[in-house]
């Protein structure tokens, strides 16, 4: 079963692809994710690496926690599942729906 790891303290030009080939030195890589700004593309410094079994994500984490990539020291952690978020409001503060108008009844 595949097993999904964080990578946090990425160099801020690191790809998808540059991920996959260094973690493939582990073993099989099923898929390999940098995070980035939506609105503006750049990286969030942090990605994910989905390797093929749990044998292989332990040796992934042994062998590149604490590795020197550029001239940043990257972190390797198993990925927690993602946690549920709160609905936003809106942007307008306080989740009103009625956008200033005043209660008619």
């Amino acid at each position: 079963m595949a097993k999904k790891l964080y990578i946090g303290s990425l160099p801020y030009e690191t790809t998808g692809d540059q991920l996959k080939e260094l973690f493939a030195q582990a073993g099989t890589v099923e898929s390999a994710n940098v995070i980035t700004d939506k609105f503006s593309g750049r990286s969030k410094g942090f990605g994910f690496v989905e390797m093929s079994s749990d044998e292989e994500a332990g040796k992934a984490i042994k062998m590149f926690n604490g590795y020197q990539m550029g001239e940043r020291t990257i972190v390797v952690n198993e990925a927690r599942p993602m946690e549920e978020r709160r609905p936003r409001s809106g942007g307008f503060g306080g989740g009103r729906q009625d956008f200033g108008r005043r209660n008619r009844f």
